[in-house]
């Protein structure tokens, strides 16, 4: 054991668990700054315009890295302990199985974000005002806004939500071997997450997908209901916020970010 392994061990921290929450946390910083570049001088208003497919999966892409990466640190930590403890005892868990469950993880949100463009591109495409009219956009929006806060309360989000915040039970439970049982964990994980932050996602949409502000906004409400010890807290606070904003949205445009038309 070198000096510095052994300094780490005395005060309790697993450098190799460190040193992973410090890769999932540069690439969400990266996530963030190429976001950001993406987006300089796009349209910040409401139901922005995704762009053509391969320019808007990029984007999803990497926004999830920016948003997600944080919130799902703890299940990927887990997930990569699980692992390790089977190397070590002799349990066949090929190298590189972390990132293949992250791979996965992505895959199911990269799937979600094709269907929301393809209805979005859908809507537009059958009613082309729809989305964007004044103030008929701005009620819908509103309105998306304010569902997702009811969803919030529902009993769907509640059982996705507690599979998001207790990794270890989830991993125990559903451990498959090889690549592709890695591959298999990230999806379910993926598609859990997915049921729990769905109706956050598609409130970004209506909000403007392309405004950094919004989609810092929509994360940290992601991070604080996955992170926080108070669930119900904190479950309940992005209901609140969101049905704020909604009426915001509706009422006052002109007091909300981008949405001053």
């Amino acid at each position: 054991m070198t000096r510095s392994s052994a300094r780490a061990a005395a005060f309790g921290v697993d450098l190799r668990v460190a040193g992973l929450v410090t890769v999932l946390l540069a690439l969400a910083a990266v996530g963030w700054i190429i976001s950001a570049a993406q987006m300089d001088g796009m349209d910040m208003g409401r139901w922005t315009d995704p762009g053509p497919l391969g320019f808007f999966i990029t984007t999803w892409v990497v926004m999830l890295a920016a948003m997600m990466f944080p919130s799902a640190a703890p299940m990927i930590v887990a997930y990569a302990r699980i692992q390790r403890h089977r190397r070590e005892s002799g349990r066949y868990a090929p190298s590189g199985s972390t990132a293949i469950f992250v791979a996965g993880y992505l895959i199911a949100w990269t799937i979600f974000g094709f269907a929301t463009y393809t209805l979005y591109e859908t809507a537009t495409s059958l009613l082309p005002d729809f989305l964007s009219s004044d103030p008929g956009g701005r009620y819908l929006a509103a309105g998306v806004i304010f569902a997702a806060a009811i969803y919030q309360l529902t009993p769907a989000k509640n059982v996705s939500l507690m599979k998001c915040r207790t990794p270890i039970d989830f991993v125990l439970h559903r451990m498959r071997r090889g690549y592709l049982g890695g591959l298999r964990m990230g999806v379910e994980h993926g598609a859990w997450c997915v049921t729990c932050c769905w109706a956050l996602m598609v409130a970004l949409f209506a909000l403007g997908m392309m405004s950094i502000g919004w989609m810092a906004v929509v994360g940290a409400f992601i991070a604080l209901e996955k992170m926080l010890p108070w669930k119900r807290l904190a479950n309940r606070s992005v209901a609140v916020a969101l049905a704020v904003i909604a009426i915001g949205v509706a009422l006052s445009p002109a007091m909300m970010p981008g949405h001053s038309m």
